[in-house]
């Protein structure tokens, strides 16, 4: 697996564990995350703010379908599920586009479909 493979696998278990630090410790001080049809943030604050989502309880379960790596570009597409305080379920399709500055994640394209 290439290094920057690993970086996005250790990115993705930051989030099944509940792991900012894991998660954070991927992403450039500067990084910018697009999330079309929601939001666009930047920096490592305003991420740490968008992954302590208060309308979720526990870990989410994400699977990944495939990672393919072309130049500075990792692409994860899969599937998972989270669990709403409310008692629902979430469950979502996504291919996440990583774009890598060194080894670490400068930008991140979300595309996320909900199912439920």
């Amino acid at each position: 697996m290439s290094t920057r493979k690993a970086v996005v696998e250790k990115y993705l278990e930051g989030f099944r564990r509940g792991d900012h630090d894991m998660v954070l410790s991927c992403l450039t001080d500067d990084v910018v995350w697009d999330m079309y049809g929601y939001t666009t943030l930047q920096g490592r604050r305003a991420f740490a703010a968008e992954i302590d989502n208060e309308a979720f309880t526990g870990h989410p379960t994400i699977t990944v379908d495939s990672l393919v790596e072309e130049g500075d570009t990792v692409v994860a597409a899969g599937g998972g599920s989270a669990v709403r305080k409310d008692g629902g379920v979430l469950r979502f399709r996504f291919a996440d586009v990583f774009h890598f500055d060194g080894d670490l994640v400068g930008r991140l394209e979300t595309y996320q479909v909900n199912l439920d």
